[in-house]
């Protein structure tokens, strides 16, 4: 701010620039939504690996196919992966339940069966009235014990040391609450210390003895739930759950939603809501052909796609892949089974998203579907170019290639609706800069509606556009031909200032991928002597 010019001197001022950098968002954030063999219900967990899918959902899983596309997202390149496990009741238990003797229940910490397998042991071991005064003055070491959990399904065992029934920071249902993934405490708390579990016998171990530790009884055992069903993939707005617990997500870029078996299809209900949610948060759905697509002539003559009732402009941010592929099933003997494509094609998109970027078409030769065996349907030319036209994307196989995509329109793709959305590239590029403008100029909202303003807003946008001209994500041999960004007093005009608004336009032109080459060979004539 201006210095007060009270005294003869020197006086310093800083000047701000006016520059706000925008930084690019992730272009490849995948959510996953499905049942999984455990895990937090409804709470979107974020995974970096496939290696974090297994520790907290419990890997492949052959009743759940949600398993085998996340592991098929990371084989193909994927990066990051936003996983939400859904759980519907049989009218069965969901939580399996530890009775400890002396009183203190534990319920394990998700639903499921795999709680089913979980021990806990009390022991005195170590104990000190040092220790217990530590926590209160008027405690000895009779008022303090510990507590392990093993989880029969994984091997792993956490211990918490100097717990207490009584008011502490070590009091049992807190320390639980706040540091152990298996289990918490279930019912009233107890009002002294739970019964100590003597050593093992000859032979035994903890975890495998009757009185070393406890297991759970057969009627606190839980279930795996339900089948789901359509409302239980799209859940509630209010709640956060189904689909929208992703409203507990700042940002995904794609959507798979696998069947909840892996011969069946996800309800055209379901997708449809979904496609609906994508458009508003910007993302895109990867659809995956229904399971009863036989080939190209059945398709086109039976009105497949017209049946799964896709409709509109929401259509653009959605993109169909066929066939399914044939893959080798770890847990079942290596056999041959069919799946769904959505995660390898996730996995690809995000693979060309850091090798190339956005604005390459997620296609080509150097697409290729990492770990597949085949293809349920093997495609002609013909059979590609019949589908392709209707926006559906194939996956082919070539000889020297192998299986690779060969397909890069979204729904609306179709030759008849000549949308200027057609291509996915395209499509993925404008949501890309819509997300990364949309969080980049909110600190534009409440300055002063003039000329300063709007040539601040001209550089930042500006500058975010000519990074991406740079980078070769536009047409245009120049940043006159590539892109401009507007925001004047012509897009925004006093009434709007009046009306608190301020318009920006930014226009760009986009890559799009070349989808038919022509080769035209001709014949020289011999020349003629004259």
């Amino acid at each position: 701010m201006p210095a007060t010019l009270t005294y003869p001197g020197v006086y310093i001022e800083e000047i701000p620039s006016g520059v706000r950098t925008i930084t690019g968002v992730a272009t490849s954030i995948t959510a996953f939504l499905g049942r999984a063999l455990r895990g937090p219900i409804n709470a979107p967990k974020t995974l970096n690996n496939y290696g974090d899918f297994e520790s907290t959902f419990g890997g492949l899983d052959p009743a759940y196919p949600m398993s085998y596309t996340v592991r098929d997202f990371f084989q193909n390149g994927g990066s990051q992966a936003i996983v939400v496990r859904l759980y519907k009741s049989d009218g069965g238990i969901a939580k399996a339940t530890v009775k400890m003797p002396g009183g203190l229940n534990l319920i394990a910490a998700a639903e499921g069966s795999w709680g089913n397998l979980l021990r806990g042991r009390v022991d005195y071991d170590k104990l000190t009235d040092e220790i217990a005064k530590n926590y209160n003055p008027a405690y000895t070491k009779a008022d303090l014990f510990n507590l392990s959990i093993y989880d029969g399904a994984t091997g792993r065992v956490e211990t918490f040391l100097n717990l207490t029934v009584k008011e502490s920071p070590r009091r049992v249902d807190r320390v639980l609450t706040a540091s152990s993934s298996l289990v918490n405490v279930t019912g009233s708390l107890l009002t002294t210390v739970p019964t100590n579990q003597p050593a093992p016998g000859t032979n035994e171990t903890i975890w495998n003895s009757l009185t070393a530790s406890i297991k759970v009884a057969d009627p606190d055992k839980a279930t795996d739930g339900a089948a789901l069903a359509s409302a239980d993939f799209t859940g509630n707005l209010v709640s956060k759950t189904g689909l929208y617990a992703l409203e507990n997500v700042d940002l995904f870029n794609l959507l798979c939603i696998p069947p909840d078996k892996r011969e069946i299809d996800t309800p055209t209900d379901v997708l449809s809501e979904a496609l609906a949610y994508c458009q508003k948060r910007r993302a895109m759905l990867i659809v995956d052909a229904p399971a009863g697509w036989s080939g190209a002539d059945d398709i086109v003559s039976n009105g497949r796609l017209a049946a799964m009732n896709f409709a509109g402009l929401p259509m653009r941010n959605a993109a169909l892949y066929f066939p399914r592929v044939k893959e080798s099933d770890p847990k079942r003997d290596g056999q041959i089974d069919t799946f769904v494509p959505c995660g390898i094609i996730a996995g690809i998109m995000s693979a060309t998203d850091a090798q190339r970027g956005v604005w390459k078409a997620p296609a080509g030769l150097d697409a290729g579907l990492s770990g597949i065996q085949g293809l349920s349907v093997n495609l002609t030319d013909d059979e590609n170019g019949m589908l392709n036209h209707l926006g559906i994307n194939c996956l082919r196989s070539f000889p020297a290639a192998g299986r690779v995509v060969w397909g890069a329109r979204t729904l609306r793709g179709d030759d008849q609706l000549a949308d200027e959305y057609k291509y996915i590239p395209v499509r993925r590029l404008a949501l890309y800069i819509e997300e990364s403008l949309y969080r980049g100029t909110k600190w534009v909202v409440f300055e002063p509606n003039d000329e300063p303003l709007w040539a601040q807003i001209r550089l930042n946008v500006g500058s975010f556009m000519h990074n991406l001209f740079r980078q070769g994500a536009f047409q245009g041999q120049s940043p006159r031909d590539a892109y401009f960004v507007k925001c004047d007093k012509e897009s925004t005009t006093q009434n709007d200032i009046d009306l608190g608004i301020v318009n920006i336009i930014v226009g760009f032109a986009p890559l799009k991928p070349a989808e038919f080459v022509v080769i035209k060979l001709q014949q020289i004539a011999g020349q003629i002597v004259v």
